[in-house]
């Protein structure tokens, strides 16, 4: 019989940002290292996380278009929303626990930070026993040619952080378009247009110009262990599903977990 599977066999080492912290290291941080989100501390005690949506919801929004965001700290969008476990207690108490939160803080007995859980750390070690078509959702798709604007008001209204960008003439899969996408382009689009102009040249920016392109897809027949793996590796938290090259789908790692 092999022995049962505790958190301190899955969590990783966390990795933290300061409060006090601007949300520009935060992104840097996120984009160097992978990860998203970010456990937020404050006076070494665990104050939260900061996500990248949560970044690009703040870099999108007009109330804070006259910030600079080298100014916004990281105490501006932290999520108080998370949940915490032990490195000694089962980690099949991971499972629910991260279908609902997007990382475990794992705590030791005098509530010091000893390191966290997420998706990538669970699918790891656990293998989803499924098969793609069982699993995989329905793709969210947008054009090349639509506005940002209108691109991020989708995102908030639908819920949705990944879109399949599709060509509108042959229906190709040509790019994806993420929240991290919506963050970068406006970091640097905060950064390089000054205030005055900001409202007015926004409009000019579309979706082929902020995609991720080309997009990494996956064919209906691929084994899950494959996908898993690939979404591991590549850093990703979700892939495209094609079947005779067209976009029936997509799998992401919420997918996977629900499928332990």
């Amino acid at each position: 019989m092999s022995e049962k599977l505790l958190i301190k066999d899955v969590m990783s080492k966390p990795v933290t940002i300061a409060k006090s912290a601007v949300i520009t290291e935060a992104l840097d941080k996120m984009l160097d290292l992978g990860v998203d989100p970010l456990i937020v501390t404050n006076n070494g005690g665990v104050a939260g996380t900061i996500s990248r949506k949560s970044i690009a919801d703040i870099l999108g929004s007009k109330k804070t278009s006259a910030i600079s965001p080298t100014k916004i700290h990281v105490a501006n969008r932290t999520d108080e929303n998370f949940t915490s476990a032990y490195p000694d207690q089962d980690a099949e108490l991971l499972i629910p626990l991260l279908q609902e939160y997007k990382v475990v803080v794992v705590l030791d007995e005098e509530h010091r930070l000893v390191g966290k859980v997420d998706a990538t750390d669970l699918l790891s070690v656990m293998l989803p026993e499924a098969s793609v078509e069982n699993i995989m959702q329905i793709a969210h798709t947008i054009h090349p040619g639509e506005r940002v604007v209108h691109l991020r008001r989708k995102m908030m209204d639908e819920g949705v952080t990944k879109y399949v960008v599709i060509d509108e003439e042959k229906g190709d899969v040509v790019g994806v378009v993420t929240e991290t996408d919506i963050a970068k382009s406006m970091r640097s689009f905060r950064e390089n247009v000054g205030d005055n102009h900001q409202e007015y040249q926004v409009r000019n920016l579309f979706v082929n110009d902020i995609m991720t392109s080309p997009a990494l897809a996956v064919d209906v027949e691929t084994d899950i262990d494959a996908i898993k793996d690939l979404i591991i590796t590549k850093k990703i938290s979700s892939v495209p599903v094609l079947k005779d090259g067209r976009l029936v789908g997509i799998i992401s790692k919420d997918a996977l977990l629900v499928a332990l």
